[in-house]
């Protein structure tokens, strides 16, 4: 039955790769594949014990607890702790589980229009993670991009008054997706707190900062513990390189996150049991992390020689994340992208991806193993 008028999806955007991923992948060896942040790396093999011993203690049998099993969130409180230092310390309590961190960037600001009806305006960074509009447009709210400055951060400023009154949310991402900026948190905290808007701060590549030592929103809020007004998004995908396991956790304002938790509960959006158990011993286990990032930081540093080697184009490394943000000569994203894939076979995203002010870049995800990246060198003559 065909519907007019209605809303409609618009097309998802890696699925506009297709002709370019077959120009790519006609070249001999295959595409190499920079265009979505999969991680490709083996996980932590405490994780993998666990999950072959998933029947022990009943995880696989018994629903799980939709706001995370107290293991994993202890878990979770230890990591914070240990990650960002004691001011950012959250209870287990102020900790709720999701399926992953798309899911609940996507369906929370829909939750939260039902508990503040009067608002109705989503504020995200101009150049960021489209699940980020998605989530305002599948609620029926106001998407509105915030423009970001010439380090990529979120600019705060140029938020007008009505906006602001009219605002529901306010995200705000570091190390940013795509371009690695890295906000000023207790600016985005002190923000929000003065126009009674949440403010909601996705770090799930906290761990890849390159800049200074990892940062997070929470200690940064108000009230006595530092987090009323404020909610930090983490997640396992791309530290331990589990994002098929889908375990990401929320945490900060207790207030929100209760509410949050038991909303959760009646739409039945709980973490699977094995995958909490597997969740908790990666966040257990920190020294895969410092791997991690070595292998990151390397493949950063190649690529960028092979793309001023290969084609002449000089690209600044992230001051996060593990992505490489490259411009476009004359602006042309698209054409780039294809002679990256035509002539090097690789898949890349144009930066109209991540929002109409990216359209003059490219972002490359460096989560192929430097072998691939080889290849890349190899055809491009470098």
């Amino acid at each position: 039955m065909t519907v007019v008028g209605g809303w409609q999806p618009p097309a998802y955007p890696y699925d506009r790769l297709v002709p370019l991923r077959a120009a790519a992948d006609a070249l001999p060896g295959g595409v190499v594949d920079l265009s979505v942040g999969t991680p490709t790396d083996p996980p932590p093999a405490v994780v993998l014990q666990v999950l072959a011993d998933a029947d022990r203690g009943s995880s696989l049998r018994g629903y799980p607890p939709a706001v995370g099993t107290e293991v994993l969130r202890t878990a979770a409180s230890s990591w914070v702790t240990s990650t960002f230092g004691s001011s950012a310390f959250v209870e287990p309590d102020q900790i709720g589980a999701c399926i992953g961190t798309k899911e609940f960037v996507v369906t929370m600001p829909g939750w939260l229009k039902l508990r503040r009806p009067g608002r109705d305006t989503v504020l995200y960074p101009a150049v960021s993670y489209p699940s980020y509009a998605m989530g305002a447009e599948l609620a029926g709210l106001r998407a509105v991009p915030v423009p970001v400055d010439d380090a990529w951060r979120i600019d705060l400023s140029s938020i007008s008054s009505e906006d602001a009154a009219r605002a529901l949310v306010l995200w705000v991402n570091t190390p940013g997706n795509p371009a690695g900026g890295l906000d000023d948190l207790a600016a985005a905290a002190a923000w929000g707190r003065d126009r009674d808007v949440m403010v909601f701060s996705d770090e799930c590549y906290a761990e890849f900062t390159w800049e200074g030592a990892p940062r997070t929103i929470l200690g940064l809020g108000g009230g006595p513990d530092g987090t009323d007004g404020v909610v930090a998004l983490h997640s396992l995908s791309k530290r331990s390189n589990l994002a098929g396991l889908r375990v990401g956790w929320y945490s900060g304002d207790p207030e929100v996150v209760g509410y949050l938790r038991e909303v959760r509960k009646h739409a039945g959006l709980m973490v699977p049991g094995p995958a909490q158990r597997a969740g908790a011993a990666a966040l257990g286990d920190a020294s895969h992390v410092l791997t991690q990032r070595v292998l990151y930081r390397d493949r950063l540093e190649r690529m960028r020689a092979i793309l001023a080697e290969g084609i002449g184009l000089e690209v600044t490394l992230p001051r996060g994340g593990f992505y490489l943000w490259a411009e476009a000569p004359g602006g042309d994203a698209w054409g780039l992208a294809e002679r990256l894939a035509t002539q090097a076979g690789a898949l890349v995203s144009p930066g109209d991806f991540y929002g109409s002010a990216g359209s003059a870049y490219v972002r490359l995800a460096m989560v192929v193993p430097m072998a691939r990246l080889e290849v890349l060198a190899e055809r491009l003559g470098c």
